[in-house]
């Protein structure tokens, strides 16, 4: 890689840093998808760059092997790094304007059952609760308890659930103030319930000396809490107990909470909002959870409808 087309990147980055509050993550995989297309141009210089230049790296990648999503996501990266070059002054145009994504097909979210959710909760209740339990058994078994009451009821991303402080389990309020992607804050409300497994969860970390952290799910580790891998790897096994897939997530219970809301009536931009989604059309992934509600409602209450 040139000199020049070097600075044009951390130009790039620093730009996605200090503009839209871009996480570590987000610009490391913004910076391996540009370095590998300019790796392709080969030094070819960036103000001269044609939409067949472009083209024909996306037909590379193709041979490679790589999934059309992945297709995707690069060219997104690349042509954000074009849209830059261009309104700053280092390109007299952007060839990527001109481009065509890869065709693929948009996945639907999956989604597990209020009843199949009940029947977690309770699961991860009745462990609590289960005679007999060493100490550090029954304190793993509250603080599941207590992520999935969370995460149910405020459809937090794992990052910003595992990364709650001390405080969210002793606030008076019936929400939390969370900092999401883009270091941006969002209210999110907070039931009855998970407060209730969170008083229960914080009281055992205090007895057991651990609430000496700032943290609420507090681990041994450089973070200081609770790793996405080791909630996944418990929630597997919780699933299995309780009879369910062994391929449950916690970002399935994002996905239950945010489809949940929208079949008993709930706004698509009050769930946006909620998720923390900058766009809309992000959210709008849920949407088929509403065709039968939509066309229930037509049937209903349009005054043309039959009255059948």
């Amino acid at each position: 890689m040139s000199r020049i087309a070097r600075a044009r990147l951390n130009g790039f980055l620093d730009m996605l840093a200090a503009e839209r509050g871009a996480a570590r993550n987000t610009l490391d995989a913004y910076q391996r998808d540009i370095e590998d297309y300019l790796a392709f141009l080969g030094g070819r210089a960036l103000d001269v760059v044609s939409a067949d230049d472009i083209r024909a790296w996306l037909a590379e990648i193709s041979e490679r092997g790589l999934k059309a999503s992945s297709a995707a996501r690069r060219l997104s990266a690349v042509r954000q790094f074009h849209r830059f070059l261009y309104t700053e002054g280092f390109s007299p145009g952007d060839p990527s304007a001109a481009i065509e994504g890869p065709r693929q097909g948009r996945p639907l979210p999956k989604v597990i059952s209020v009843a199949d959710v009940d029947r977690l909760i309770e699961t991860a209740r009745l462990a609590c609760e289960r005679e007999g339990a060493t100490r550090p058994a029954r304190l793993r078994a509250l603080r599941m308890c207590c992520l999935i009451e969370m995460l149910y009821a405020t459809g937090l991303r794992v990052s910003e659930l595992i990364a709650l402080p001390l405080s969210a389990a002793t606030t008076r309020e019936r929400f939390l103030v969370v900092r999401g992607k883009g270091e941006k804050d969002r209210l999110v409300p907070l039931n009855e319930a998970a407060r209730e497994a969170a008083r229960s969860w914080l009281g055992a970390l205090r007895e057991s000396g651990g609430a000496e952290s700032r943290w609420l799910f507090p681990a041994d580790g450089e973070s200081g809490h609770l790793t996405r891998q080791a909630f996944a790897r418990d929630l597997k096994v919780l699933a299995g107990a309780a009879g369910l897939s062994a391929s449950l997530s916690p970002h399935v219970l994002r996905h239950a909470f945010a489809s949940h809301l929208l079949q008993n009536g709930a706004d698509l931009r009050v769930v946006q909002e909620l998720l923390g989604h900058a766009d809309i059309a992000t959210t709008q992934i849920y949407t088929h959870v509403l065709d039968d509600r939509l066309k229930s409602m037509v049937r209903d209450l349009h005054p043309l409808a039959d009255d059948a």
